[in-house]
């Protein structure tokens, strides 16, 4: 077993979910470590990462008053070797602050996974107030926002964009009914790791059926050269949407990856 060969399942998930919720710092004299601190509910995650590290490392509890509770219980788990830590600044996790600047690793890696251990870190599996299924996405990393929607619509034939919200720069990338529950069944696959509350909430998610009473789902319409042709050289985005008979939001979105383009 190497350690970190990206393109073994069980360390491409956990690279994904140290860059979304691992810390790397560094220290003098080549000193430093890293650590992840989640829920304690989900412990059992650090100790699978425990036993795929073949450095010494430990974990630990502490309880303490957080914006949500005056009584948090978290579980933290840290290795100190400088093995680990240039192994994982080689693949992609910085020192420091690194929200907005992790990107998918430039080598060979299994994707569904890696993509799975984002989620868990930085993402939400369930269903909604009305009951609708969901797989979410917040991040404040464009590579790994444009990298999912890239994903998905390769792999499960799903077309999405994102852009950051204006409120806090963030990007949420939102799968819901049919592409949620497709999305849930891809991902959460019954051998990998994974958070189990969010493999329980996934698979709750896969068998969603849409209800009866439910609209269908508008079929999609691709666009044509014409269209986009049309778009960009309209003057506004309504009368875009009046000329093409889209909505607005559809031809706000496709003017803006034709403009990335």
């Amino acid at each position: 077993m190497t350690f970190m060969d990206l393109e073994d399942p069980r360390y491409a998930y956990m690279f994904g979910f140290l860059q979304a919720d691992g810390h790397m710092h560094a220290d003098t004299r080549q000193r430093g470590c890293l650590s992840v601190e989640i829920s304690y509910r989900d412990i059992g995650i650090l100790r699978a990462f425990q036993k795929l590290c073949p450095y010494n490392s430990a974990i630990r509890e502490r309880t303490r008053a957080t914006n949500f509770s005056e009584d948090h219980r978290s579980a933290i788990w840290t290795v100190h070797s400088l093995e680990v830590r240039n192994r994982l600044v080689e693949l992609g996790i910085p020192y420091g602050k690194k929200s907005t600047k992790i990107t998918p690793p430039r080598v060979p890696f299994s994707r569904r996974d890696y993509l799975r251990g984002i989620i868990d870190a930085d993402g939400s599996v369930g269903f909604t107030s009305q009951g609708l299924p969901f797989v979410s996405l917040a991040t404040t990393s464009t590579a790994i926002a444009t990298y999912l929607c890239h994903y998905t619509n390769v792999t499960l034939d799903i077309q999405r964009l994102t852009s950051r919200n204006a409120r806090d720069g963030a990007y949420n990338v939102m799968y819901m009914r049919e592409a949620g529950a497709a999305l849930a069944d891809h991902l959460y696959h019954p051998d990998g790791l994974a958070l189990e509350r969010k493999r329980s909430a996934a698979a709750e998610v896969s068998t969603w059926v849409r209800p009866a009473h439910m609209s269908p789902p508008r079929p999609r319409r691709s666009w044509t050269q014409v269209e986009d042709q049309i778009l960009l050289a309209a003057v506004s985005l309504d009368e875009a949407a009046e000329q093409l008979g889209r909505s607005k939001k559809s031809c706000q979105l496709r003017r803006m990856r034709l403009r990335r383009k």
